[in-house]
């Protein structure tokens, strides 16, 4: 399997599944995006000169005034343009409210005191008042400009999303009337973007326009603005964007004539445009040889002064819009970062009429996905076949082809997304080189070790690193003089700090062939011969470990990075020691385990992985009561965990019947240990052996920490010298005496066994023997507890309903969780206090 790994062909395999599974990111589909647009912005195509753009520009509203300006002179353009000639006026701002004058609202005032006076003699007043009220109703005379143009193409706004119900009123006749018929079989087999929301043009407007387009755009995942809505759904009504009506105007059709076809395309006449299933097209967006707009785009200032020749819009399609700062919001496109959305109109105008668009076919995932094959079967079996030169050269071929083909594609108006088999090309071109090159310097630099000065080098290297036994090998390859005495020297010195007397015994043996006088290598040597047979760490070396901190010459033992202090108590299988890491002067618990004592040779490695494994599981535990594990290692075959260190005392002392918590006391206790573990259980951690012994009692906090997760794994797995099970099974569920698969349930039983420990002083099942207790626990009910303790009385049948259900034989009749546990005990809790 190991050999497999090694292959290339399966990395090669490896980063085309990862790639395939993960393709569709956000990541890919920005690269797809950047190639679109550099494709468009090199673009050749010419868009004609039928379409000119009138800019509400900022010198317009520097000589004008402020925006919005009186109707009047929007109607103003608009009767110079019709009287130019313009063949359509596609006007891009929203007219969606009425727009009074001041002064009306005084003459309505005098006219209503005017007209209830009755007095005949006034009429000639009030018909002066109402012509002049006339003249001030500015869209009024933008409505007349209108209507006398009959060729003035006007905006709406939809808010794009699914509707939630029913719309809030019918839109008016004038609006509806530019609907496409969605009978059509065509129209039936898209699923159009739909809105939710309109905006129409006020009536006395919107009724006279030649006809009503939306103004909606959809954007794609970086914010750009690439595609075209033709046509919205508003609750079943299919509206044309207003786009499709200036190119449908400048044909001299109405709504009722445009179609959709079976295959998706579009009818405008005789123009037939390619829509995606979501009623998209993607226009062209046009490019100058300067790299700018190819329409002409003139200020509504000048044209409104007659600055501008009216000759110049004669049979043009007019699109008027602001570009101000301020007024409305730039639009990123494939060509620009910033364009006016009138001149976004005016591009895709010019694409609908001039069959300028590109086509994402509906097959073309199938040629997709067949490159991205022969690109996953390029690396699997060509690549690794090529030396370094051919290989670079044949994947730039590759590489430029896919690309080259994506932008001719692209140029002619097919869009086939190769990015992610391109993608793949790189990746896994840059992945397999340097795995090759990795390999190919690994060899160089065992061919270095050869020479003396890598082998120091190396030698002084591992020893930074702790790897005292690779830094001696190293020094030994190197020749025995001078300048290697004060190496050997310090690694000898790690030796004793690491408690192994015996190699620095040797260290300092092999030294003294060169100069036996180099310091005082004599006498190091003397106490590390006399210390490598008496010093060991577990059961059996505690003393050895107190004497040997006693004496100032040597330095205080070192387990892994840690300095040991003193010894803080023994447990089944293995010494706590009060310990220190010295980089952060932090104080830790080192609980070890003496593995290669307990267990077999054949099932040492697999205990050790396990121990690891357990180790690891329990340090990503993060709880305010269960203790904080810092560091897990392996040093001379003691493994130890490193932990924090509490200032407390495990709850045993209080299970005595004469040491007894308060009743209140001891619920709290296994209130925070049933929090504790449900937050563990949820990380999918089993303690597997909750016991008085393993809760720490921190008095200064009032508070508990639950010590030994994942222990207890382990420990299942050694025997005792007459094959006994380490520990009692006093706290042991049912399911867990006859090795059934257990989980967070058997936390809990053990947590019952506990509670009824605390408040009774005495354990619940009891046999003369393992076998009679084993017995008890998986059949017999446990006795009352309303009468061992007094002061458990007024607690009464809650407490005896809490510990029945805590021991019940099946885990699934028990509490599911640690919190259903936590809240019932609140609950008891408080009845208590109120008793």
């Amino acid at each position: 399997m190991l050999k497999i790994l090694k292959k290339d062909w399966f990395a090669a395999l490896l980063i085309s599944l990862v790639l395939l599974l993960f393709g569709n990111s956000a990541v890919i589909e920005k690269l797809e995006l950047s190639s679109y647009d550099f494709a468009m912005r090199h673009s050749v195509k010419d868009p004609g000169k039928d379409i000119n753009v009138i800019a509400i520009d900022d010198r317009s509203i520097e000589n004008i005034g402020r925006w919005p300006w009186p109707r009047s002179i929007q109607a103003e353009l608009i009767e110079k343009l019709a009287n130019s000639g313009a063949d359509v006026v596609g006007y891009s701002i929203l007219l969606s409210e009425e727009q009074t004058n001041p002064a009306s609202e005084y003459i309505n005032r005098a006219l209503s005191q005017l007209k209830s006076n009755g007095d005949i003699e006034l009429n000639s007043i009030i018909k002066t008042l109402e012509e002049g009220n006339t003249k001030l109703d500015t869209d009024n005379r933008l409505s007349t400009a209108i209507k006398n143009a009959d060729n003035v193409v006007l905006g709406m706004q939809f808010n794009l999303g699914v509707p939630n119900g029913n719309p809030d009123g019918a839109l008016p006749e004038y609006v509806t009337n530019n609907t496409i018929d969605n009978s059509a079989s065509g129209a039936a087999e898209i699923y159009f973007v739909q809105a939710d929301n309109a905006v129409s043009p006020i009536e006395k407007l919107g009724s006279q326009s030649e006809a009503i387009g939306h103004l909606s755009l959809l954007q794609d995942i970086d914010g750009g603005v690439r595609t075209e809505l033709l046509v919205v759904d508003y609750f079943g009504q299919l509206f044309p964007s207003i786009a499709t009506m200036i190119a449908a105007s400048s044909l001299n059709l109405k709504s009722n004539e445009l179609s959709i076809t079976p295959n998706r395309n579009f009818n405008l006449g005789n123009l037939s445009i390619a829509m995606d299933s979501v009623g998209r097209f993607y226009p062209y967006f046009y490019l100058n040889d300067e790299g700018k707009t190819p329409f002409r785009v003139e200020s509504f200032y000048d044209v409104y002064h007659n600055n501008i020749d009216p000759e110049t819009f004669k049979n043009k399609i007019v699109l008027i819009g602001p570009t101000a700062f301020g007024l409305g919001t730039s639009t990123v496109t494939p060509v620009s970062e910033s364009m006016a959305p009138v001149v976004v109109l005016a591009n895709v105008v010019a694409s609908l009429l001039n069959q300028h668009f590109i086509v994402a076919p509906d097959w073309a995932w199938l040629v997709e996905f067949t490159i991205f094959i022969i690109i996953a079967l390029y690396l699997m079996l060509v690549l690794p076949r090529l030396s370094a030169s051919l290989a670079a050269i044949m994947s730039s071929v590759v590489l430029i082809v896919l690309l080259g083909s994506s932008q001719f594609l692209l140029l002619s108006g097919m869009w086939f997304k190769f990015m992610l088999p391109i993608t793949l090309l790189i990746t896994g071109y840059l992945l397999l080189i340097s795995k090759r090159y990795l390999i190919t310097e690994k060899g160089k630099i065992l061919s270095d070790k050869e020479s003396a000065d890598s082998n120091r080098i190396l030698g002084l290297s591992y020893q930074q690193q702790g790897q005292l036994d690779m830094a001696l090998d190293k020094f030994r390859k190197c020749p025995l003089d001078d300048s290697m005495m004060e190496p050997f020297y310090n690694l000898a010195l790690d030796f004793e700090r690491k408690r192994q007397f015996n190699k620095a015994s040797s260290v300092y043996e092999y030294m003294s062939r060169h100069d036996d006088n180099f310091k005082d290598i004599k006498e190091r040597m003397k106490k590390s011969q006399a210390m490598q047979d008496t010093f060991v760490f577990g059961a059996a070396g505690v003393n050895a470990t107190n004497n040997l901190l006693s004496d100032g010459t040597i330095e205080k033992p070192m387990l892994g990075r840690y300095q040991i202090e003193k010894e803080l108590g023994k447990g089944a299988m293995g010494v706590v020691y009060l310990g220190k890491d010295p980089k952060i002067n932090r104080v830790v618990a080192i609980k070890t385990l003496a593995l290669s004592q307990e267990f077999e040779d054949s099932e040492l490695d697999e205990i050790k992985e396990r121990f690891f494994r357990e180790a690891e599981t329990a340090g990503r535990l993060t709880h305010p009561n269960i203790v904080t594990v810092y560091d897990v290692g392996e040093e001379h075959d003691l493994a130890y965990i490193a932990m924090e260190y509490l200032e407390g005392h495990d709850l045993s002392k209080y299970t005595k019947p004469d040491k007894l918590l308060p009743v209140k006391n001891a619920i709290q206790i296994i209130i925070l240990a049933a929090e504790a573990l449900s937050y563990a259980h949820q990380q999918n951690i089993v303690h597997r052996d909750i016991k008085p012994a393993n809760i720490m009692f921190i008095p200064k906090s009032s508070t508990i920490k639950l010590t030994d997760f994942g222990i207890a794994r382990i420990t299942d797995s050694s025997k005792t010298k007459t094959g006994m099970v380490l520990g009692t099974p006093s706290y042991m569920s049912p399911e867990q005496l006859v090795g059934k698969h257990i989980d967070g349930r058997s936390d809990l039983f053990s947590l019952g066994v506990m509670l009824f420990q605390l408040l009774t002083g005495r354990l619940p099942f009891k046999g003369d023997s393992m076998a009679s207790l084993m017995f008890c626990i998986a059949n017999e009910k446990h006795p009352e507890i309303t009468g061992l303790r007094k002061e458990l009385k007024p607690l009464g049948q809650e407490m005896s309903n809490i510990l029945d259900k805590l021991l019940e034989k099946t885990p699934q009749a028990r509490y599911q969780t640690g919190e259903e546990l936590a809240k019932e005990l609140r609950k008891c809790l408080k009845m208590f206090k109120k008793k």
